[in-house]
């Protein structure tokens, strides 16, 4: 069994260009979720040849590979498979329709008329055809023809989106909304119309008339094929958002919605909905839904409604109870990826409990605008970064010196265990208080941010506990985007400050011990979510305030597969693993997979 089974039973540095900015690029995703990048050029060249080619005996498959290039532009590039996908398909509709699609593309205008008239003599009239006619002849410069077969189509079959779409925006640009609205209703009195009423909807809608439009809608919604089309939820919901109808948002759509096949589109819209009614358990059991799909292009997405959500339940900023905190200390000793019971302390090398303890304080940091009483807040970069610059330089000192380190976290008692983060720096005297109260200690450092102005500043105070001078101290600025090369610095600055100022002295890392330098600040967002994870461990799951769980493992599979023999960044996802199972143990599971192929790809020896 495999080190994922054996626990769980049966971003790079933000410098760079954002590739999907680039017009020029076309996005795909690996099997692991990463997002990969080609060229428009390269695609067309390189990928496309090959996938029709492998694909050019398999017609359904071919339809959307056809389908897909023309929707990208690289109608040229398909003109042999459309014609192999009209003879694969016998010549049925959906092989003549493409086929036709892709001539008409090519400018083979002729072509395309002969091959959808034979079709409709065939067999017969066909109002997606006939749609797909009346282009052609519209190209050709017979408008006249083209609108008398377009009206002929939408009789046939009123609810085609292009074909609709079409007719309304001649009717619009030919005499304005009111000559649009007449067109809509000729449309919607057709037999089985149910477009046609959306737009009747809207229009009624502008008009403050919401018992009209909801009128409209529940005939759309009694008509249509079912499951309901996805375009179809997503302009009720649309609309009735913009006209600020939360309520009928969730009475007409949310008894339609199937996350299979309507997925973000109206998913996206029913989350706001639910929030903005302040409905969160409901918003979040839709985004639960979501999740559960698997799938890398909506991750940003669902990351971004995990947050909202999250930031719901707290907002607007709850103030804590009007009475003196409790506060208790969570202890972290050693790395906070390795703890003493873990498997794999032997790969580091484990050290005598006799050696002198340092140990590290954060947890505070002045920011601008700042509330004036404690209230609860979801955790933000400079929170973050209060908690994990200590575990940082925790674990350089645990790895590099003749010492141990334990790190002290505030939490609040009885009130979910939350992170405390201090408005100013603690003072020396309560420093060494919580130290000495909690176990043996021979030297404190504290770590104090200043986050009122950009660059923000890192201060560093190393105490003596024995008399609780201070022994060294240390400033550096820290870019918030990118605190690694900051947090780097510090670790060698306080390497050198103990080993000339105490009796502790340097030793060289272990050497399956390798902090990921180009990926250095992911690398500490890391570290603080897997405190956060542990600290939600914890405690009863009705206490936990655990957000973006999903986030946190795929964070952490990414950076495994940006260093994938790095042993360090592998202990550290296997360990926020098994937290999280104690956690959310179905979140687990959805990275069964990913994780079980990450461990046969790129397997390490140590691991095993």
């Amino acid at each position: 069994m495999g080190i994922f089974g054996k626990l769980l039973g049966k971003g790079k540095n933000a410098a760079q260009t954002d590739p999907r900015e680039d017009p020029n690029l076309m996005q795909f995703y690996d099997e692991y979720g990463r997002e990969i990048y080609f060229t428009r050029e390269q695609w067309r060249k390189d990928i496309l040849p090959g996938n029709l080619k492998s694909n050019w005996n398999d017609a359904d498959a071919l339809s959307g590979l056809v389908v897909s290039a023309l929707n990208d532009g690289f109608a040229a590039d398909v003109l042999a498979a459309g014609e192999q996908l009209y003879r694969l398909d016998n010549g049925s509709d959906r092989g003549t329709c493409i086929y036709a699609i892709v001539l008409m593309q090519n400018n083979r205008l002729q072509e395309a008329e002969k091959l959808l008239q034979d079709y409709l003599k065939t067999h017969g009239d066909d109002g997606v055809l006939l749609t797909n006619l009346a282009k052609v002849y519209d190209a050709q410069g017979q408008h006249a023809e083209a609108e008398a077969t377009l009206w002929r189509a939408l009789e046939l079959d009123p609810n085609q989106e292009n074909g609709f779409g079409w007719y309304d925006a001649i009717h619009r640009e030919r005499g304005g909304d009111a000559a649009a609205l007449e067109a809509q209703r000729r449309v919607a009195a057709l037999p089985g119309s149910w477009r046609a009423q959306l737009w009747l909807a809207r229009a009624a809608l502008v008009d403050g008339n919401m018992a009209q439009a909801v009128e409209y809608y529940q005939q759309c919604l009694s008509r249509t094929p079912q499951p309901v089309p996805t375009d179809v939820l997503m302009q009720i919901s649309g609309d009735l958002g913009n006209n600020g109808r939360l309520a009928e948002i969730i009475q007409l759509v949310k008894p339609h919605f199937d996350p299979l096949v309507h997925g973000l589109t109206v998913g996206n819209n029913l989350i706001k909905a639910h929030i903005d009614l302040h409905q969160i358990d409901a918003a979040q059991q839709i985004l639960e839904q979501l999740h559960i799909q698997k799938r890398p292009d909506w991750k940003e997405y669902l990351n971004f409604w995990d947050t909202e959500i999250a930031k719901a339940r707290i907002e607007p900023p709850t103030p804590l109870p009007d009475r003196p905190l409790e506060m208790e200390l969570m202890v972290i000793e050693g790395p906070v990826w390795l703890p003493q019971s873990s498997q794999f302390t032997a790969l580091f090398g484990e050290k005598p409990q006799s050696l002198p303890v340092v140990s590290f304080l954060g947890s505070s940091a002045e920011v601008a605008n700042a509330p004036e009483q404690a209230e609860r807040q979801l955790a933000d970069a400079p929170g973050r970064l209060s908690r994990s610059l200590p575990l940082f330089l925790a674990e350089r000192v645990e790895l590099g010196m003749l010492a141990r380190s334990a790190t002290f976290f505030p939490t609040i008692a009885g009130e979910g265990g939350g992170f405390i983060l201090a408005g100013a720096a603690w003072d020396d005297e309560q420093a060494l208080s919580f130290v000495k109260n909690s176990g043996p200690s021979d030297y404190v450092v504290l770590t104090h941010l200043q986050c009122t102005s950009a660059p923000w500043t890192v201060q560093v105070r190393v105490l003596r506990t024995a008399d609780g001078v201070c022994i060294g101290e240390l400033s550096t600025a820290c870019p918030p985007t990118d605190p690694g090369p900051a947090a780097l610095l510090l670790t060698q600055e306080l390497a050198r400050c103990l080993h000339a100022r105490t009796p502790l002295q340097p030793i060289p890392f272990p050497a399956r011990y390798q902090a990921p330098a180009e990926y250095l600040g992911d690398y500490l967002l890391r570290l603080e979510q897997l405190l956060a994870v542990r600290n939600a461990a914890s405690r009863p799951p009705s206490f936990s305030s655990l957000h973006g769980e999903r986030e946190i493992i795929d964070g952490n599979l990414q950076l495994c597969l940006a260093y994938p023999e790095n042993v360090t960044v592998r202990v550290l996802l296997l360990q926020t693993l098994a937290y999280m199972k104690k956690v959310k143990p179905e979140v687990v599971e959805e990275f069964r997979e990913r994780v079980e192929k990450l461990e046969r790809e790129y397997a390490l020896a140590e691991l095993v």
